[in-house]
C-alpha cells in the first residue's frame, strides 16, 4: 500500500543475533523478489553512529550475493525495472536482501550494475551485477512501488591479515571442491584482501553464505570456508559413487553423505 512506512528499529550495538525482518504486508514482497537468478543469523558486529548511512533501493531474493561476485538478474516485474531503470540513470547500487520465511535478513549486500546484457521490447532487462558492499539494515521503508532501507554500511575488523597457511588450506578445499564436482574453473588470487568470499561463491549453501557475510574477521571466514568446502567435497565425492552404484543396478544404502 502507497505510503506505509515499515519501521525495524535496531539498537546503536547490533544484538547478537541479527535475525530476519518481519514484513507487515505481503502485498509488497509476497514471498517472491520479482525476478529470476541466474547462475549463481549472527552478527557480531562493532557498530557506531559514525558508520556511514544511505537509503537503499531493495532487492529481496531467495539468493545470497557476496561481496566481489557476480550475479545476473533477468528484471520482468514493473517495481523492478522501475528500480534497475533509477539505478542505472543515477549509477546507484541497490541492495541484495536474503528473503527468508515471509521477511529479510538484516544483513544483505550492495550490488553493482556492470553491464545491461540485454534489453527486450516489453522493458524486460538481463543485467551484470557485482557485489560491493555490506550493510545493515535499521529500518525498511515503503511508499515506492519497490522497497527501500535505511542502511548502515560496515566492514571487516581492524586486524592483522589472514597466515598463509589459513590461505592455501582454505584455497586448497576450493581446488579439492571443483576437482570433486569435475568442473572447470581459475582459482581466484590468493593474494585479495577478501579471499574468502571468492571461494564461497562455489557453494549453492544459503545458511553458510548468509553467516558468511555476517562475519567481520576474514581469518575467521577463511577457516569456516575451508571446513565447510571440505564438507561439501566430501558430498559430492559420496553422490558421485552413489550413481556409480545406482547405474550399475546396486543399491546405495551404504553410503550415507554426512550433514553439515
Amino acid at each position: 500500500m502507497p505510503g506505509v512506512r515499515f519501521s525495524f528499529r535496531i539498537m546503536a550495538r547490533l544484538p547478537a543475533r541479527a535475525g530476519v525482518l518481519r514484513l507487515r504486508s505481503h502485498a509488497w514482497f509476497g514471498g517472491r523478489s520479482g525476478l529470476l537468478a541466474c547462475g549463481g543469523s549472527t552478527v557480531r558486529m562493532s557498530h557506531n553512529t559514525s558508520m556511514p548511512e544511505e537509503m537503499l533501493p531493495l532487492f529481496p531474493l531467495e539468493t545470497v550475493l557476496l561481496p566481489h561476485c557476480e550475479l545476473r538478474l533477468h528484471i520482468f516485474e514493473e517495481r523492478y525495472k522501475e528500480m534497475i531503470a533509477e539505478c542505472l540513470k543515477l549509477r546507484q547500487e541497490f541492495g541484495v536482501v536474503q528473503a527468508r520465511g515471509g521477511g529479510l535478513m538484516r544483513i544483505g549486500c550492495t550490488a553493482s550494475i556492470e553491464d545491461v546484457l540485454r534489453r527486450y521490447e516489453d522493458g524486460r532487462m538481463d543485467i551484470a551485477t557485482v557485489g560491493r558492499r555490506r550493510f545493515a539494515l535499521q529500518e525498511v521503508v515503503g511508499g515506492r512501488s519497490f522497497l527501500r532501507g535505511r542502511a548502515h554500511f560496515f566492514d571487516d575488523f581492524d586486524e592483522p591479515p589472514p597466515g598463509r597457511d589459513v590461505v592455501m588450506d582454505a584455497l586448497a578445499a576450493w581446488l579439492d571442491l571443483i576437482k570433486a564436482k569435475e568442473a572447470e574453473a581459475e582459482p581466484p588470487d590468493p593474494d585479495h584482501p577478501q579471499l574468502s568470499f571468492l571461494l564461497a561463491d562455489v557453494s549453492p549453501d544459503l545458511h553458510f553464505r548468509q553467516r558468511l557475510i555476517e562475519m567481520q574477521s576474514e581469518r575467521e571466514r577463511l577457516e569456516a570456508v575451508r571446513d565447510h568446502l571440505r564438507r561439501q567435497a566430501e558430498k559430492e565425492r559420496i553422490r558421485q559413487a552413489m550413481e556409480k552404484v545406482v547405474r550399475s543396478n546396486g543399491h546405495g544404502r551404504h553410503l550415507h553423505p554426512q550433514s553439515e
